[in-house]
């Protein structure tokens, strides 16, 4: 079981407060350090200093982090276009060493988009750019150096590119997709992903859009098994029932909502729910959401009593 640790720094975060949680997930021994894609903060946090962009970020954490994998769970294709962003990530992936992994998702938040000038689409055109999104992109990345890549779409059009540079990761960095959509959401898994991940859901709910992909893999001649399974869950977890309250309260969160939706609870008791993630949905990879990004012990506790008994 894969532990990454996934960070949601539009609620109020400096590319400084991210360095130090990447520094410590990486000491720590966790797979992978992620973040959000997101220019406003949610719920009734102020946000303050205000939201860091994504990729800048990454890049940043790409040159002060050795070993741990870096990504986006996921980025907004309604945020950039196709070909600067593949350009984008490939050099971010060539200054990792070529530990990038490529979340892309529809993009969905209405208030940031009004407040930040972004067109948010109905939800069929936001799809259609979604898909053309990553056709372009990793077909740019895919394009032998010396050919030409050219795509004609609804959307796009890209005539003759030189589709560089390429990433360090070949034939292209690993690509996430997710979400709950019931048709369009598992056939574009099943063309174009390397992993799915379904956040904050039920096990029930995970599994049957497991099953989605799965059948959407099967109708293309794709091994279902090639496409790897994983959840996000929010975490609170301690050393004893105290320490777990105190977390829950300090990220604003409903102690027995997190017991029944998320991971909180003593060690020992998040070892044996994580078993049961596992043994019911197949997943082998678990995102860690730690919504208080100042309580590095707490990234450092789940590595030293939970990671150990995985």
């Amino acid at each position: 079981m894969d532990l990454r640790i996934f960070t949601e720094p539009q609620q109020g975060a400096t590319y400084d407060d991210l360095l130090r949680v990447a520094k410590t997930t990486e000491a720590a021994g966790y797979d992978a350090f992620f973040r959000s894609d997101h220019y406003l903060a949610m719920g009734d946090g102020d946000g303050l200093p205000g939201p860091t962009d994504a990729w800048i970020t990454l890049a940043g954490l790409a040159r002060e982090t050795s070993r741990v994998r870096l990504g986006t769970l996921v980025t907004a294709a309604t945020f950039r276009h196709p070909g600067p962003l593949a350009i984008a990530i490939a050099q971010v992936d060539q200054m990792s060493g070529g530990r990038i992994e490529f979340g892309l998702g529809s993009g969905w938040f209405d208030a940031e988009h009004t407040a930040y000038g972004l067109m948010l689409p109905p939800l069929k055109e936001r799809f259609d750019l979604y898909a053309e999104q990553l056709e372009i992109i990793t077909g740019l990345w895919k394009t032998p150096v010396g050919a030409k890549y050219s795509f004609s779409g609804k959307n796009y059009t890209l005539v003759d590119s030189p589709a560089l540079p390429k990433p360090a990761q070949s034939p292209a960095p690993p690509v996430i997709i997710g979400g709950g959509g019931k048709k369009r959401t598992p056939e574009l898994a099943a063309r174009f992903a390397d992993e799915f991940n379904l956040p904050f859901a039920d096990q029930e709910t995970v599994s049957a859009q497991f099953a989605r992909v799965d059948a959407a893999a099967e109708a293309i001649g794709r091994d279902p098994k090639s496409i790897l399974r994983s959840v996000a869950l929010t975490a609170a977890i301690g050393r004893d029932d105290a320490e777990v309250a105190r977390r829950a309260e300090a990220i604003g969160r409903d102690l027995g909502q997190l017991r029944a939706d998320g991971l909180a609870g003593t060690a020992a008791e998040v070892v044996d729910r994580i078993g049961e993630w596992r043994e019911k949905t197949g997943i082998t990879r678990l995102y860690l959401q730690v919504l208080d990004l100042a309580d590095l012990d707490h990234i450092e506790f789940i590595a030293a009593e939970v990671a150990s008994q995985l």
